[in-house]
């Protein structure tokens, strides 16, 4: 027997609309209506457009785009921006003209900053605005090549001879933001953590006392490299999916409430997504079924309680955006209502992102936004 449960309105802070750049794999209408229907009442999207959002006029840009869009839908789209200009990592944004603009938190999304001292800088003109700075922990001071290097260590990996992407470079990242995080007072957000000892880094920060939180994403907690046995980028993205032992520690963190939830939306069109790992573009859609999934594991399989699934899909989410003009937004968010007990499979073809890229379809859930 079905029921039907209401809570304060879920928060998706980490989602990619193609707008402006690639139209053909989600446009900001496309995007909002999947939000929508996957029960979010607020997304905050990822500054990796073409052009980059490092400008108050990009930011304005989505804003208008988001307005037209939202006749019926009261998905409510925040932008985040740039840390660096271009999201190059060689000079820090006007971050200022930025969080007076409304920027939810500041993040170069797709890209590492590696340059300490550039990092440092942002960190520091951050704190001084009372924002977050949220960071892509994957460096690659270490050595290797991202190009070259698109999964963990696996059966697969070394049965197809693909690059392998070492745990150190998520851990190496957070360590050095951490540090900084220590030196600067900065509220520091680790994006899409997938590692068990990131997760423990992360754990360690909070317990000394650091301002710094974490997310998780539902595919780094259904899915593991450990049990992939073909060729399909569907199950390929940036950082890559973790082994059973990562996924148990982010299922255990998330529980404990060291993490919280976000989807990492990622539309591409769907000729970069059909040449196999070696060659295929990082990231899968998420937003119809990041509700189901969360629920299923976390819940269904974990034991987590259904109101501390939902704090992390909202309550944490909000702590992050801390600009003014974001938080009055989100004052006024619409409420999330989920049918639980009424199993159905997914199907892509009734999607409303224009993407298809995920290795959901035919995988049955019991938990769906109404």
């Amino acid at each position: 027997m079905s029921k039907i449960l209401e809570f304060p309105g879920f928060v998706d802070v980490h989602v990619h609309f193609r707008d402006p750049g690639v139209p053909t794999a989600e446009t900001t209408a496309s995007g909002l209506e999947a939000a929508r229907r996957g029960g979010f009442a607020a997304v905050v999207t990822m500054p990796n457009t073409t052009p980059a959002c490092d400008s108050p006029e990009q930011m304005d840009y989505q804003r208008a785009a988001a307005r037209l869009a939202r006749s019926d839908n009261q998905t409510i789209l925040l932008p985040s921006a740039c840390i660096t200009k271009g999201r190059l990592g060689k000079e820090v944004a006007e971050l200022e003209s930025l969080a007076d603009a409304g920027a939810a938190f500041f993040t170069d999304d797709g890209n590492f900053v590696e340059d300490d001292k550039v990092m440092e800088e942002a960190m520091r003109r951050a704190y001084d605005l009372n924002m977050v700075v949220c960071q892509h922990a994957m460096t690659w001071k270490g050595g290797g090549s991202p190009a070259g290097n698109v999964i963990r260590d696996c059966a697969l990996a070394r049965q197809l001879g693909l690059g392998i992407i070492p745990v150190s470079v998520e851990t190496d990242a957070i360590r050095r933001d951490l540090s900084l995080c220590r030196e600067t007072g900065c509220r520091l957000h680790i994006q899409h953590i997938s590692t068990a000892e990131g997760v423990s880094l992360v754990r360690a920060a909070q317990q000394e006392g650091l301002p710094v939180t974490a997310e998780a994403m539902p595919h780094h907690l259904l899915l593991s490299c450990d049990d992939l046995t073909v060729d399909d980028a569907n199950f390929k993205m940036a950082p890559p999916l973790g082994n059973h032992e990562d996924r148990a520690e982010l299922r255990r963190a998330v529980k404990d409430g060291v993490l919280m939830f976000a989807t990492d939306h990622a539309p591409h069109p769907a000729d970069k997504k059909s040449v196999g790992f070696a060659k295929s573009a990082n990231g899968i859609i998420g937003l119809e079924v990041a509700v189901p999934i969360t629920y299923h594991v976390m819940v269904e399989e974990e034991g987590m309680s259904v109101e501390d699934w939902a704090k992390a899909w909202h309550e944490l989410p909000r702590q992050i955006i801390a600009n003014e003009r974001c938080r009055a937004q989100n004052a006024g968010l619409r409420k999330t209502v989920v049918e639980i007990g009424s199993e159905r499979a997914v199907d892509l073809s009734q999607f409303a992102s224009l993407s298809r890229n995920c290795p959901y379809h035919g995988m049955k859930f019991t938990c769906w936004p109404v």
